[in-house]
């Protein structure tokens, strides 16, 4: 099987990332060993980007599947793919980030990640499991403090580049005019029915590569929403054009100068998911979906409560 092969950008840490990266958080997860076949029938497919996060749970599988891959002969060395992972809100603190990224790369098996991000502009207390919280257990967070220690991490080698997940554009400003390193990324939820004008628009006058995640709304999970997959406009331009749905809101993001972290552990659609490179929407169809109404498939509301930090959601994406 021929590897598609996926665009690259420069981020402005000088790294290169592929534009299009495979996500690894669902629920319920596979079994380890299932999740290390779909990973390396990924790399196999052409995936050189994989996103995980300390609260996935799918580290270890990862960093096996790519040990797996080097065995087999799929890539040649480590340095093929490009590693993301987060830090998750419990260790949002300036004092616990090395500790974290130090107990993610021994999942991984990796020496360094490729890039590295502040899951949410968050901090949970430290005994909280999992996605066991409620915004009572949202303690305030020290943003510069936070991106100090991510910058430490990248001054050490063991992030390539740094970033940032969730944050708008005062969060952004915060860290922009305290800290010595620029966010090379901040990975947000963006789809055609959640275009983002405004934090786009910011982040690429400030250089920031903007990612989305849920580039297609999260559609069939237990937090998701059908408004992209099942939206009439992108069906009438997929049909019109011999493509899936899907392809055609990759292919929207992409063409906003934006990467994508696809989750699809279906090996077809793995691979239509990488398909959008060779083609382009006209300006007609792009028209079209910049006239979606916009809605937030997910507003992780379970962040903000009256006695927190955040009072409103306003308050928490600002």
């Amino acid at each position: 099987m021929e590897a598609k092969k996926v665009y690259e950008v420069t981020l402005n840490s000088g790294k290169k990332m592929p534009m299009i990266g495979l996500g690894t958080a669902t629920a319920p997860l596979p079994s380890n060993e299932a999740l290390i076949s779909i990973l390396v029938d990924a790399i196999e497919i052409g995936y050189r980007h994989f996103d995980t996060a300390a609260v996935y749970g799918s580290e270890e599988s990862l960093g096996k599947a790519i040990s797996k891959a080097l065995e087999l002969g799929l890539i040649k060395n480590r340095d093929e793919v490009f590693i993301t992972s987060k830090l998750w809100c419990t260790h949002a603190h300036p004092n616990l980030v090395l500790p974290a990224l130090k107990t993610t790369l021994k999942k991984l098996g990796l020496e360094y990640v490729d890039l590295y991000l502040i899951h949410w502009p968050v901090r949970l207390r430290q005994d909280v499991v999992g996605f066991n919280y409620t915004g009572e257990d949202v303690i305030p967070f020290d943003i510069k403090g936070t991106w100090k220690a991510m910058e430490d991490c990248n001054k050490l080698g063991l992030a390539k580049s740094i970033g940032v997940s969730n944050f708008g554009i005062k969060k952004l400003s915060l860290i922009l005019e305290n800290g010595t390193i620029p966010p090379a990324v901040n990975q947000v939820q963006l789809n055609p029915s959640w275009q983002q004008g405004k934090l786009k628009d910011f982040c690429k006058q400030k250089g920031i590569h903007m990612s989305a995640w849920s580039p297609l709304g999260g559609y069939k999970v237990f937090w998701g929403s059908n408004v992209v997959m099942e939206n009439p406009i992108l069906h009438e331009i997929a049909e019109a054009r011999n493509k899936t749905i899907a392809q055609i809101a990759l292919r929207w993001i992409l063409e906003q100068g934006t990467s994508a972290i696809v989750k699809s552990f279906n090996k077809e659609r793995m691979k239509q998911n990488l398909e959008i490179f060779d083609w382009e929407l006209s300006q007609e169809e792009l028209d079209k979906i910049n006239k979606i109404p916009q809605c937030i498939p997910y507003n992780a509301e379970m962040f903000v409560s009256k006695n927190g930090p955040y009072k409103s959601l306003e308050e928490l994406f600002e």
